[in-house]
């Protein structure tokens, strides 16, 4: 699809797009096609592409707190912390929505 075409049926702007599609590209997710007719394509199925990865690779983690974020993070409070077990429940919902659902099922 070229971006001119992908960014009017979405409404954003064509420089906005261009930058998502930059990252995606890069991230192997999507195909740069140069040339006339030119544009990107998915470098695989639309079932294939997960909303939640998507979404980490443009945003970043999805933990809700900071201490959840860092993997390698080891917060003094961890053991005594009685939210703790609250947000690592609720951040692992929130990982199964996005990664149960699938390109294909927005495009439906």
């Amino acid at each position: 699809t070229p971006l001119k075409e992908g960014a009017e049926r979405q409404r954003i702007s064509k420089k906005y797009i261009e930058a998502i599609m930059t990252s995606l590209s890069k991230a192997g997710l999507v195909d740069a096609v140069h040339g006339k007719g030119g544009g990107y394509k998915l470098t695989r199925k639309p079932n294939k592409y997960t909303v939640g990865e998507i979404l980490e690779l443009m945003e970043g983690s999805m933990n809700s707190v900071a201490c959840l974020s860092d993997k390698g993070f080891k917060c003094p409070r961890e053991k005594k912390c009685q939210t703790l077990p609250l947000w690592e429940e609720y951040d692992n919902m929130v990982h199964d929505f996005f990664y149960g659902k699938k390109l294909s099922d927005l495009i439906k």
